[in-house]
């Protein structure tokens, strides 16, 4: 019987290197065509090409605090969304997302602030990326100035979009 055993084992072992031996040289082709990239490959070698779907834009969001550290009264959900009608709309008025939020940060005398937020996400082309970079730091600007608040968060990535 312990010869028997130890055929069972050996052939089991083989059976789960075996196994092994095939996920490991098939994880980098699976890998490979997970990637937006096309990759050329050395001569001998595969080469993968990914269909990209969509067209190059970039995704702003833009982090709005309501408390106001000079103490004077809260932004109200009426006066944001009329800033955003009168600031942000005749800039970017191909759309544009606001989602409530609840934010926290540690303010300059080192005291952890927690706040109702809201939260503005942009998408616009990449190629347009410049121009729209002066209109978004304008909308920065105002809130903080008609705001009384110390910064406004921004925060950039470039993905691509299909509608």
């Amino acid at each position: 019987m312990p010869l028997a055993l130890s055929r069972i084992s050996r052939t089991r072992l083989a059976v789960t290197a075996s196994v092994a031996a095939v996920l490991a040289v098939g994880a980098p082709a699976a890998y490979a065509s997970l990637d937006t990239d096309t990759t050329t490959r050395t001569p001998g070698t595969t080469t993968t090409t990914q269909v990209s779907r969509g067209d190059a834009y970039t995704e702003t969001r833009l982090l709005f605090g309501t408390e106001r550290p000079d103490g004077g009264p809260d932004v109200t959900d009426k006066q944001f969304m009329k800033f955003i009608d009168v600031e942000v709309t005749p800039s970017f008025p191909d759309g544009l997302t606001v989602q409530d939020g609840r934010g926290q940060w540690r303010d300059s005398n080192g005291k952890i602030e927690r706040e109702r937020s809201y939260e503005l996400i942009l998408l616009y082309p990449t190629s347009r990326a410049h121009k729209s970079d002066a209109l978004i730091e304008e909308i920065r600007e105002d809130y903080v100035k008609k705001y009384a608040q110390d910064s406004v968060a921004r925060l950039d990535d470039r993905l691509r979009v299909d509608f």
